[in-house]
């Protein structure tokens, strides 16, 4: 019997089944990140970028981050940085076919670690445009799941403990946020709002939005249920942790169809996935599939076959000291939970691990909208308005007539920041840069966009106009076609 079984969560090789899962998704979200950043990165923060790198780390010095792009061997270049993700998608892949798996107990280890400081590098750099909780949840991710080691060795229960307690600051931290950041969790409002005003919503955000209120206090409860109450579950003996995790599963999926989180709510699974046993996966979906230890259990009810032999002592010692490194950056995470000055999507460290997490603390009661406008007029100042037209993003709201599309987990920076800059319209310094980009006709932004009014050339002039959004009631759909209606709320911005 392994050494680290004393810990209720079952026998390890209860767990072979659920470690394939994590490795190979998180492995597939390091894919999607590193091939997201390689086609926005140098768009947004490369060499000509909106927030030029090179700048900022001439600028920031020692304040930088851990990032490869300070060794003066090898400062950021755009084609560093690609060179970058593709190495990262490789090491991806290989985890998403199956190749380090089959080999020694560490094999894991190196493979994940690389992704790990690769994306930490990035992640360093990325500033406004890499500062979500999900960026910050993948790396911790990363650094973790290397450690359950390959098919050589039993999951290690130390490990599938730390990425329960993981779960636990994803869920309860964003339950306490919410009762502690707004007064629509408490009166059960919060959803009356929220699949209309989200960042970017999804093709099935409308029909969520109009659904009877009462419905929408149901949404309210059973977060409050699943976040501050059966998430708890989680650190029970089976089958009462796979029941926890279980619910959080099917909250998340709930999410993924109403909405677009990057990779949030497809990482939050992942990590649940710690808490399903093999016994509860293969009562659930059945088997067998060859090789990921299906084929232990052949028949739905039977009872596993004893299983004889433990890991190496060597592996038993590295990943206690391992947990012990995890546990010891667990204490100000752990504070953060019951304090009533909560952090919300924060690292205590710069490596972000054991970070905090939680979302949606503030909820907002109305959705606003930038639009950036163009002309080629040759006096743009006495431009009519119908030689002006707009600049369409992918997942943002723009045209009343667009219905909003399903991106997620795939990351969309640059809508999530006009959503940002929505709440709060001002001269940031990278829509400012945005701007002038667009006036110069900038092949590179051009890429991010739906659709370019004026098929790359220049405008005479860009204006910036502000609206509230709503979504249209089934009559107003019926009788116009749109999937918006929006208010004018004036001119903010010329160039």
């Amino acid at each position: 019997m392994d050494v680290m079984s004393w810990i209720a969560l079952g026998d390890a090789h209860d767990y072979e089944i659920a470690r394939e899962v994590i490795q190979r998704g998180v492995a597939a979200v390091f894919v999607l990140a590193f091939a997201s950043t390689h086609r926005q990165f140098p768009v947004l923060l490369g060499e000509r970028g909106l927030l030029p790198t090179p700048e900022y780390l001439e600028r920031a010095g020692d304040y930088v981050g851990p990032t490869i792009f300070r060794w003066r061997a090898t400062p950021y270049s755009d084609r560093l940085l690609r060179l970058m993700c593709l190495a990262g998608i490789l090491l991806g892949v290989s985890v998403v076919v199956g190749l380090p798996q089959q080999g020694p107990a560490w094999a894991t280890i190196p493979v994940f670690l690389a992704m790990w400081g690769l994306y930490l590098s990035i992640h360093s750099v990325g500033r406004i445009f890499y500062g979500y909780g999900w960026e910050s949840m993948l790396l911790e991710c990363g650094f973790l799941v290397g450690f359950l080691g390959s098919q050589a060795v039993a999951p290690p229960l130390l490990m599938m403990l730390f990425l329960r307690w993981m779960l636990l600051r994803l869920e309860f931290g964003a339950g306490m946020i919410k009762l502690r950041g707004d007064t629509a969790w408490l009166d059960l409002t919060a959803m009356d709002h929220h699949h209309q005003t989200q960042p970017m919503p999804g093709p099935l955000s409308r029909l969520a939005h109009l659904a009877p209120r009462w419905w929408h206090r149901l949404e309210v409860l059973g977060s409050h249920a699943v976040q501050l109450g059966t998430i708890w579950l989680i650190l029970l003996p089976q089958p009462f942790a796979s029941i926890g995790a279980l619910t959080v599963i099917l909250t998340q999926l709930f999410l993924v169809l109403t909405g677009n989180y990057a990779w949030l709510n497809w990482l939050t699974i992942l990590v649940a996935c710690s808490a399903l046993s093999d016994p509860v996966l293969h009562w659930l979906v059945g088997g067998p599939w060859p090789g990921w230890g299906w084929e232990r259990w052949p028949l739905v009810g039977e009872v596993p076959p004893a299983i004889d032999g433990a890991s190496p002592l060597w592996w038993q010692l590295l990943i206690l000291a391992v947990f012990a490194f995890l546990v010891a950056l667990s204490g100000k995470p752990l504070k953060n939970l019951f304090s009533s000055q909560q952090l919300m999507n924060a690292s205590f460290n710069r490596f972000h691990l054991v970070n905090a997490y939680g979302a949606f603390g503030s909820m907002t009661r109305h959705r606003y909208e930038v639009v950036i406008e163009g002309t080629l007029a040759p006096d743009p100042l006495t431009a009519a308005d119908d030689a002006w037209h707009p600049y369409e993003f992918p997942g943002k709201p723009g045209d009343v007539r667009r219905r909003s599309r399903q991106f997620a987990p795939y990351h969309l920076r640059l809508d999530w920041q006009m959503w940002f800059l929505a709440l709060r319209p001002g001269a940031q310094d990278w829509f400012v840069a945005l701007l002038q980009a667009l006036r110069d006709g900038d092949p590179g932004v051009r890429r991010l966009l739906a659709h370019d009014p004026f098929d790359g050339a220049a405008p005479t002039g860009i204006r910036v106009r502000y609206f509230r959004y709503r979504y249209a009631t089934p009559a107003e759909r019926r009788d116009s076609g749109a999937w918006w209606v929006r208010t004018d709320l004036g001119l903010i911005a010329r160039a």
